[in-house]
Formats: structure tokens, C-alpha cells, sequence
């Protein structure tokens, strides 16, 4: 079994963490008082926690999809806090020998990958900052996990809108994903505040208070992380449109917020 390689971690409970905000929003247990304030405000102004499981669920019909069209490796890029149907979940259930790597930088996501403990070793939790891409492909367990002479998923679920653009998330994404083959799979998820700007402008001001920011970007912007992979039916769409697999998916509110999408290397 492969021991998690996080390190010791002492909360800092001054600041709002923005993982475990997330955590909260999905009715998680890993999160403290100066966390649940600021995600109040930010569940104050719409449907944050029916957002972040439309986002969850998104994860999930694009795991399935990439292990369905036979890729058994995933590189899961800003992983956030454990939560139900994560990737290795997903994966193995359609291909029992998949093998993910999990990379998150945050020390609250690693103090808590022991919940992953008793995954075998085709799974890692690796501690390390994707806006680092050379550290991310040289890792000794991602150079154990990934063959990149193979098809592979890499997944930038829900990470991307904490980059500013004078740190080129475009540019990471570019770097992260230069040496997939053909048949692999990028997927990406990322919020938008395109319907409704004045809401947006009020979440960034709560997010201006914690750990990482939060930055809304357009259709187009989120379109230009696929350069280089064709784009898989049915495009870079609000995630209640992406291939829902019921009418809870696609009746779910909030479904404006997300934009997401699957590429494909040809």
C-alpha cells in the first residue's frame, strides 16, 4: 500500500481556506468556523452547493467516459479535499486496474489524503504546485503512475479559476498536457460568472479574504485551455449541459456557473 506523501500540517484558522470552502459547500465534515463564515456569504448569493455537486457529477460522467473509451491512467491536477466518487472511485469501476495520480499543493488536501489510505498501490497523493509543471511530470510517483507513452486523462477540475492570468493557466495547461499521445483525454472545469457579473464581482471580494482567489473567465477563455485537442460532444458547455446523465443533472440550479469540457488528442 503507498503511503500518502503529505506533509505535517497545523491549520492556519485566520484565513479562509478555499478547499475546505469547497468541502463545505458539499456538506463535508473538513472545514473550521473562518471557513463556514466565508462560504455563508458566498452560499448568500445563489445555489453554491447544487453548483459544486453539478460540478462533482461533471467529474464523474467525464472520468467514466475517458475509462469507458479505454484510458486506464489519471493525472488528477488540484485534486481538493477527499469527497465521495473521486477519480480512482470512478475509474475502477470501469477499468479495475486503473492507476491515478492525485497532485494537490494545498497542505489541508494532503493533511487529509490518509482518507485514501486504503487504495492499493496504483494510486498516489502527491504534494506538489501544478503552477510548477516540471516538478508535477518529474515526480518520482507520477513517472511511476503515468506512462505518457500511453493514452491519459489529466484533469484541471475546478483548479484553474484560482490562478490569476499573470500566472498563465493557459500556459500550465499547455505544459501539463505536452506530452500526452493520441487518445488521451484533457478534462477541465472552471467558473464563470458570464450570467450574472454583479453576483460574480461580490464572490470575488469573499475570496480576496482567503487562501487563493477566485477568477471568473468567459466561454472563449475556458475554450483556449483545449488548444491542441479536439473537443468532444458537445463542446466547452455549462456543465448542466454536458452529457447529464438524468434530469436531476440537468435540472440541477446554478448550472450557469461552470463551464466545462472534455478534449481529445487526435
Amino acid at each position: 500500500m503507498h503511503e500518502p506523501d503529505f506533509s505535517p500540517y497545523k491549520p492556519d484558522l485566520s484565513v479562509p481556506n478555499a478547499a475546505r470552502m469547497y468541502d463545505y459547500y458539499l456538506g463535508g465534515k473538513d472545514n473550521y468556523e473562518v471557513d463556514r463564515i466565508a462560504a455563508k456569504k458566498i452560499m448568500a448569493l445563489g445555489p453554491s452547493r447544487d453548483i459544486c455537486i453539478a460540478n462533482r457529477r461533471f467529474l464523474g460522467r467525464a472520468v467514466r467516459l475517458a475509462a469507458e473509451q479505454g484510458i486506464r491512467q489519471f493525472l488528477d491536477l488540484g485534486t481538493g479535499l477527499p469527497t465521495q466518487d473521486n477519480v480512482h472511485q470512478v475509474a475502477k469501476r470501469v477499468v479495475p486496474d486503473a492507476r491515478v495520480a492525485y497532485v494537490d499543493f494545498d497542505p489541508v488536501v494532503l493533511s487529509h489524503a490518509r482518507a485514501l489510505r486504503a487504495i492499493d498501490d496504483s494510486t498516489a497523493v502527491i504534494q506538489q504546485d501544478i503552477r510548477q509543471p516540471d516538478k508535477v511530470l518529474s515526480h518520482p510517483d507520477v513517472r511511476r503512475l503515468i506512462d505518457f507513452g500511453e493514452p491519459v486523462a489529466v484533469l484541471f477540475v475546478a483548479i484553474l479559476h484560482c490562478l490569476t492570468d499573470a500566472e498563465d493557466p493557459w500556459g500550465i495547461v499547455k505544459e501539463l498536457t505536452r506530452n500526452v499521445v493520441p487518445g488521451s483525454h484533457l478534462i477541465v472545469s472552471h467558473l464563470t460568472d458570464d450570467a450574472h457579473p454583479e453576483v460574480g464581482m461580490a464572490a470575488r471580494e469573499v475570496y480576496d479574504d482567503a487562501n487563493a482567489p477566485l477568477v471568473h473567465r468567459g466561454h472563449t477563455a475556458v475554450e483556449r485551455f483545449f488548444d491542441g485537442f479536439e473537443l468532444v460532444e458537445p463542446g466547452v458547455t455549462r456543465v448542466d449541459q454536458w452529457r447529464p446523465d438524468n434530469d436531476e443533472d440537468r435540472e440541477r440550479p446554478g448550472g450557469e456557473w461552470f463551464y466545462v469540457g472534455v478534449g481529445s488528442r487526435s
